[in-house]
């Protein structure tokens, strides 16, 4: 396969996978937002959304505040912002027209319809009730279309490079939602294990759909060592660290052997994988939550850059 074809597939998945994060963000924020204790604040947890999607630079070079009106511009419909979920969409459907014969039919129509169904939405149509309406709708087209790429594409390379695109997506979005929370949402004079932290906890868990699922693994009510566990070391979690570390790895290694050849990347998957499949919760805590999930971002997007460097440059 080209590699300008490989790029082009890996980062369909990769701007798609990250509208729904956006989207499962901003949603979560919302709720957030609502619950009297903390719509009393300063609005610390629309500034926390925008470290989330690590565009804080960006953002305060144009914004002075993070209200909810500015966040959700800047996130949702900015053309300036390449990471927003209109440009993420767009991009993606441009990506996808120009490999057009390498997509199934359904994938190429999610996309093509989802790109036709954009202009619909704006910030006039998003206010109130409508922004619960525009969030579903990104993340119900975002889970189409990789529900057509599991469902429909031939396990070959071009299956790989696509879901290559997502675990890697999606393993920087997880890390980056724990660690907020844990450093930035809870209020200084709040009291850890309380009312507040309760509730964000469970936010977190619904942004990342595993609410329901935790509570069937862990029969102890929340409680933030469990959900860190969960949400970083437990494969049986589709979006949890070591699930898409465990995705990463297969895809690369089905590639290697399609390819006859291993790379950087592959030892690289190979070892942030074994310490997520053998690491324990304790060891997390001792070496420090924030540092360990900084230093997770870091191997992933050092990861990424040797995937592009054997396979997409």
């Amino acid at each position: 396969m080209l590699s300008r074809t490989a790029d082009n597939l890996y980062w369909i998945s990769r701007y798609m996978e990250r509208a729904e994060n956006l989207a499962r963000i901003l949603r979560v924020t919302d709720r957030l937002s609502l619950m009297p204790a903390i719509a009393e604040s300063d609005g610390n947890e629309w500034h926390s959304t925008i470290v989330v999607a690590g565009l804080e630079d960006m953002f305060y070079e144009r914004y002075d505040e993070a209200t909810p009106e500015s966040v959700i511009s800047f996130l949702a419909f900015d053309q300036e912002n390449p990471s927003s979920i209109r440009n993420c969409i767009e991009t993606a459907r441009r990506n996808g027209r120009a490999v057009r014969t390498a997509l199934t039919t359904e994938q190429w129509e999610t996309l093509n319809t989802t790109w036709l169904e954009l202009p619909g939405w704006n910030e006039n149509r998003v206010r109130g009730s409508g922004l619960n309406r525009f969030l579903d709708w990104v993340k119900d087209r975002s889970l189409l279309f990789h529900g057509a790429t599991v469902a429909t594409m031939l396990r070959r390379d071009s299956y790989f490079f696509s879901r290559l695109g997502t675990f890697i997506e999606r393993a920087d979005n997880t890390a980056r939602i724990v660690d907020v929370k844990y450093h930035i949402l809870l209020p200084d004079e709040a009291e850890v294990g309380g009312g507040i932290d309760y509730y964000q906890w469970a936010s977190i868990l619904r942004a990342v759909s595993g609410y329901r699922s935790y509570n069937s693994v862990y029969r102890q009510g929340l409680k933030p060592g469990l959900i860190v566990e969960f949400l970083t070391l437990r494969e049986e979690m589709p979006r949890s660290l070591a699930s898409c570390a465990l995705g990463i790895k297969e895809s690369l290694d089905h590639l290697a052997e399609q390819y006859g050849q291993r790379h950087e990347c592959h030892r690289m998957a190979g070892q942030i994988h074994s310490r997520l499949r053998f690491g324990q919760v304790d060891d997390i805590f001792r070496q420090g939550l924030h540092q360990f999930l900084s230093e997770h971002i870091e191997n992933n997007n050092r990861l990424a850059y040797e995937i592009s460097r054997a396979y997409l440059f």
